[in-house]
């Protein structure tokens, strides 16, 4: 997908959310265990209930490797339902030396025909580029994340007074554009996105952390968005959990609206 397909996407729907596909075996409804594939049957519900909402899907592909060759069916059939007019991420946290990285794009990009996917830059340019090298497919480059443990390294401060995070960001807009490369930045650092708007003004940002963990929406619109909106806010726990019930893809229709309506809010003042 290009950047003027999703730009015209978030228009369309007046949102920039994500929908996080985090589907835990064990946290499913009871009566969707009964089915022959109970993860899909649960996102395919899920992807029903918030389509008219979200203009993204985000795998956590860890979730679907636990389960072994069943998961990846089931990845794969989530993907191949999904319409071709969202944005599909492979939240897959992949980089690795320039050969490996290359199986990893060919993997995410051609097989399972994702449109992004979240890679590590601490390995450096070598591992990056090859995702990027692939047309109309993204790499969205770890900067800020959410979790605690973010502290130990990515706000470290450098000789040149830059923080760890901060480098990764001026120096990976060598390597792509604002075309192919985006970048996390985790919700609960909304006070941070005014310094990275500065270093990265037009580039998108995928920033998880909204709900569940604490991240405020109206701070990371108010701090993060641009003219073409430039923000993809991923919620996961707070839809695709929400209810446990039989009416549990009606509540998650429910909660990804409310979250819609409030974005809209923000693209009209801020966009």
């Amino acid at each position: 997908m290009t950047r003027r397909d999703l730009v015209e996407q978030i228009r369309k729907k007046s949102s920039f959310l994500c929908v996080g596909l985090d589907s835990d075996f064990q946290k499913l409804p009871q009566h969707i265990l009964q089915e022959e594939d109970p993860i899909f049957a649960f996102n395919k519900q899920i992807i029903d209930a918030t389509i008219h909402h979200a203009v993204a899907y985000k795998p956590n592909i860890a979730f679907y490797e636990a389960n072994g060759v069943k998961g990846w069916e089931s990845l794969a059939k989530t993907i191949d339902y999904l319409p071709d007019d969202v944005f599909v991420i492979a939240d897959a946290k992949r980089g690795d030396i320039g050969n490996t990285s290359k199986m990893y794009a060919e993997a995410f990009f051609e097989q399972m025909n994702c449109d992004a996917i979240t890679v590590a830059p601490y390995m450096g340019a070598d591992s990056v580029k090859p995702f990027l090298s692939f047309q109309e497919r993204w790499v969205i480059l770890l900067a800020l994340t959410s979790n605690p443990g973010s502290a130990d390294f990515q706000n470290l401060y450098l000789k040149s007074e830059q923080q760890l995070y901060e480098k990764v960001l001026e120096t990976s807009q060598q390597w792509g554009t604002t075309e192919n490369l985006m970048y996390v930045v985790g919700a609960t650092q909304a006070a941070a996105l005014k310094k990275i708007r500065k270093i990265v003004p037009e580039h998108f940002l995928l920033v998880p952390g909204v709900g569940a963990q604490g991240g405020s929406l109206k701070e990371v619109a108010q701090n993060g968005l641009n003219k073409d909106c430039g923000l993809l806010v991923n919620s996961s726990r707070g839809i695709i959990y929400a209810d446990n019930s039989k009416h549990f893809s009606e509540v998650a229709g429910k909660k990804a609206k409310e979250i819609q309506e409030e974005m809209s809010d923000y693209l009209n003042k801020y966009c």
